[in-house]
């Protein structure tokens, strides 16, 4: 992502949306926040993805993400294509329960690196790539990634990495390969035995390995 790294300040960019102007940081308050773009409006894949959103909002709301999305078309546009997303929800009759920011002049695409040079539209125009960026309530960048206009997101697997940022934000633990919550999670290696010990009441064991290092840390959170 040009000029946007892990950790910076999220820009506190102003838009029009489907629910009127914002200003990003005021969108987000103290919460956590997801925005995801989409190439085009009345597309395919778009319109599963954003199927797929609206289906599980109340996941991201109940961890407490605001859900935001982009697409390079207008506020009426969206709002016209937000009925036939939640059409093919056999929904029709709800609104989508998030908004859709307008960046018809591919400003914010090109100020937060969303352009995929492959895919254009009928005017030779590069479109949006599906970008995820997950901020935190100190409004830094927590997480960011970058799919081909060509391929759909999988939004379970941005729960669970929700869910990951979420718990090592309060604890000193990482998560394991495949990890899900309930699952164990691996102590940090910065942290001594001593500390370990006295941070995580319901034990540490440690996974033996023929270096004979004591990396391999796991505990219960």
């Amino acid at each position: 992502m040009p000029g946007l790294l892990l950790g910076d300040e999220f820009p506190n960019f102003e838009a029009d949306t489907t629910v009127g102007r914002i200003k990003f940081h005021d969108f987000l308050g103290n919460s956590w926040g997801i925005l995801f773009s989409h190439p085009r409006d009345f597309t395919p894949v778009c319109t599963t993805e954003l199927a797929c959103a609206a289906r599980i909002s109340n996941e991201f709301k109940k961890r407490g993400v605001k859900m935001i999305a982009l697409s390079i078309d207008s506020v009426e546009d969206h709002r016209n294509w937000s009925k036939d997303v939640m059409a093919f929800n056999s929904d029709a009759e709800s609104a989508l329960p998030f908004p859709i920011i307008a960046d018809d002049k591919r400003e914010l695409s090109v100020q937060l690196g969303m352009l995929d040079p492959d895919e254009r539209d009928k005017d030779g125009l590069p479109l949006t790539a599906r970008c995820v960026f997950v901020v935190g309530p100190d409004k830094k960048l927590k997480l960011s990634i970058l799919y081909p206009a060509t391929t759909g997101r999988n939004f379970d697997e941005l729960l669970r990495v929700i869910d990951s940022l979420q718990l090592t934000a309060q604890k000193k633990v990482a998560t394991p390969v495949d990890w899900k919550p309930g699952d164990k999670v691996m102590v940090i290696p910065s942290l001594s035995e001593a500390e370990a010990a006295a941070l995580f009441p319901n034990g540490v064991t440690t996974k033996e390995v023929p270096s004979g290092k004591k990396y391999l840390r796991y505990t219960q959170p």
